[in-house]
């Protein structure tokens, strides 16, 4: 009986606690740098993702295996994961802000000068590149909302951010398409021109917080690397933070870096209607989903910092089966129902991973942090899809990777029970 009463209170409209910080009494200047950045990520991941939906059109420009079409998402994932804790520590140790300009004008950059490449090795190389200058944002990005919003908006501004992020992965069908009528060069050249010109824009607009404005725990002091992650990795619940993100990452990089693929084959849909199909759908159920789960995590949160963990760990629970779904289905509807629930629901560990990390680290290192998360996540992530390209040479059916990806989310749901009882006495960052 308590139970149930404590669930209806937990999901009930009406707010418990009157007078706690609300979103509406944040400045505004909190929700401008999230509508900021909203745009940002959005450059981010259409520019990385786009590359994945045109194979046919580059594999007929540029000679390759479908192997070596898996390892040029696999490299970036790799040399992204490698720099992601250096790059974190960058925005700790300087402004978060600066680093975020400084990687959007970079990347954009590279976005331009892949459209040049001619050959596998060039390809590789600007696909290298963009590692490393993407690697930078993330964990920058993802830190200086969390400098901006206090426990009782932070999963929502996250989830405004990531849905930014989801419309960037939906727009990189846009590059199967464009690929497909006016050449593969084309994409990687408008949009990075737009990169420049929107960084051009952030130089005016995107600031760190004052210090008499930061929330408790602000960093105060330098610091320094090897001091982040000896904290940081001294706390066991952080690692098994670690092993749940590489497990996440083994499902969503498997789903982003060969769904396009899959469904052209199984359904024998052309290039772009592939890539829509698997990319549109399931980043419009994403993006709906990472705003609801963000506002809901939130919510849950008044009872408690820890029981935000509630909402990935339910989500994580529906999304497999999703999963299985569209990889086990020979009905086209039936599939991209499946990704729909998958999109959905599993948007709620990326949403809450940041408020997952506050929970067990110190603040003073959150991008230090998310930076050794994004390294387990794509460094998993970019094996998953080079694995699933050498699976396709040997004629090995790709719902094989997914079933294997569905399996992992639900190994991630039982970690994230376990990170809850440990935290249970964690009071909020």
């Amino acid at each position: 009986m308590v139970a149930r009463i404590r669930a209806r209170r937990i999901f009930s409209f009406g707010n418990p606690y009157p007078t706690m910080t609300s979103a509406s009494k944040l400045p505004a200047r909190a929700w401008q740098i999230v509508a900021l950045l909203f745009f940002v990520g959005l450059l981010n991941y259409l520019d990385r993702v786009m590359i994945t939906t045109m194979r046919g059109s580059l594999k007929e420009a540029i000679p390759m295996t479908d192997a070596q079409f898996g390892l040029l998402t696999s490299v970036f994932l790799w040399i992204y994961g490698v720099l992601s804790p250096f790059a974190g520590f960058l925005a700790d140790r300087f402004s978060r802000s600066r680093v975020i300009i400084v990687s959007l004008f970079a990347w954009s950059a590279i976005t331009w000068l892949t459209a040049h490449a001619t050959t596998f090795n060039e390809l590789l190389f600007a696909r290298a590149l963009m590692g490393i200058s993407e690697a930078c944002y993330i964990p920058a990005a993802f830190a200086l909302i969390a400098d901006y919003h206090r426990d009782r908006t932070r999963s929502l501004a996250l989830g405004l951010h990531n849905a930014g992020i989801m419309v960037g992965s939906g727009l990189g069908g846009l590059g199967g398409l464009i690929a497909e009528r006016h050449g593969w060069t084309l994409a990687f050249e408008l949009f990075g021109i737009v990169g420049v010109v929107y960084g051009a824009v952030l130089i005016w607009g995107l600031r760190d917080p004052v210090p008499n404005a930061a929330p408790t725990g602000a960093i105060a002091t330098p610091v320094h690397f090897g001091a982040a992650l000896a904290s940081l990795l001294s706390r066991g619940a952080f690692h098994l933070v670690l092993l749940y993100a590489a497990l996440l990452g083994i499902a969503g990089w498997a789903v982003v870096g060969w769904m396009p693929t899959y469904f052209s084959a199984h359904f024998k849909l052309s290039q772009g209607s592939a890539g829509m199909s698997a990319t549109g759908y399931l980043q419009a159920a994403t993006l709906v989903g990472s705003i609801f789960t963000g506002w809901l995590a939130d919510r849950v949160s008044r009872y408690g910092e820890r029981q935000r963990i509630l909402v990935p760990l339910i989500g994580l629970s529906i999304a497999a089966p999703g999963v299985l779904l569209a990889a086990n289905t020979t009905v086209l509807p039936f599939a991209i129902a499946g990704l729909i629930i998958y999109g959905f629901t599993r948007i709620a560990a990326d949403v809450n991973m940041m408020p997952l990390l506050c929970l067990v680290s110190d603040s003073r290192y959150r991008a230090t942090g998310y930076g050794l998360i994004n390294c387990c996540s794509c460094l998993i992530g970019g094996l998953t899809i080079y694995a699933g390209g050498a699976l396709r040479d040997a004629n090995v059916e790709l719902d094989k990777i997914f079933s294997f990806a569905a399996g992992g989310l639900i190994c991630c749901a039982g970690l994230l029970v376990i990170i809850r009882r440990i935290t249970a006495r964690t009071s909020s960052p």
